[in-house]
């Protein structure tokens, strides 16, 4: 069987210590080079990132069709505003009336 030979670039960066031990403990723990922890760590991200962002542009798609879908007009909007606050009034401690006769 034939196997394709991956390219290889030797390249150099400046890590902190505490990245290099991070390196270091993950090599370990994975019982590969610090070479291959890192290539391994930087495609999770990857993948995480690009994932990530994929879910959030889908999350709100979601919203904006939830928020089509209940076809708000800014008078409804208003009033439920409006009621909104008079409750948080009507139960705020600071805006309570005090009892007569108290």
């Amino acid at each position: 069987m034939l196997s394709m030979a991956i390219q290889r670039i030797k390249a150099t960066y400046s890590l902190d210590a505490e990245t290099v031990r991070m390196l270091e403990r993950l090599a370990r723990r994975w019982k590969t080079s610090k070479s291959d922890a890192l290539r391994r760590a930087i495609r999770a991200a990857s993948a995480k990132d690009t994932a990530g962002h994929d879910d959030a542009s889908g999350r709100l798609a979601a919203l904006r069709r939830l928020q089509d879908s209940l076809a708000l007009t800014e008078g409804v909007v208003a009033s439920w505003s409006r009621h909104v606050r008079a409750e948080r009034r009507a139960s705020s401690p600071k805006h309570r009336r005090p009892k007569r006769g108290s």
